[in-house]
């Protein structure tokens, strides 16, 4: 403010850049956690109904045949946690080429 600049360039020109590494894991950890959310409620029945695809959905249905098709659940369930996992990878890995210096 001292040079006369506005509020939108001390913004964008100071600050945005020094948090953008930390708004970007932020939002991939979001991300995540909203499948996850998404699954545990739709395993529950308070997500989305038979007709469309869940994978919580899938996991709910399948605990019926759990002993005798096992891979009813573990399919779901793998696709799920990878998917969680490349998503949270993926934040850490966008995190490290925006900051190298906090590479060791």
């Amino acid at each position: 403010r001292a040079v006369g600049c506005s509020s939108a360039r001390i913004v964008l020109g100071e600050i945005l850049p020094n948090v953008a590494s930390a708004l970007v894991v932020v939002a991939t950890l979001e991300m995540a956690s909203a499948i996850l959310l998404e699954a545990a409620l739709s395993f529950l029945g308070l997500g989305v109904q038979p007709p469309l695809p869940s994978w919580g959905l899938m996991i709910s249905e399948a605990k019926a045949y759990m002993f005798f098709s096992a891979w009813l659940i573990t399919i779901p369930g793998g696709a799920l946690l990878a998917l969680v996992l490349a998503i949270n990878l993926l934040g850490d890995g966008i995190r490290d080429v925006a900051e190298p210096e906090g590479r060791n």
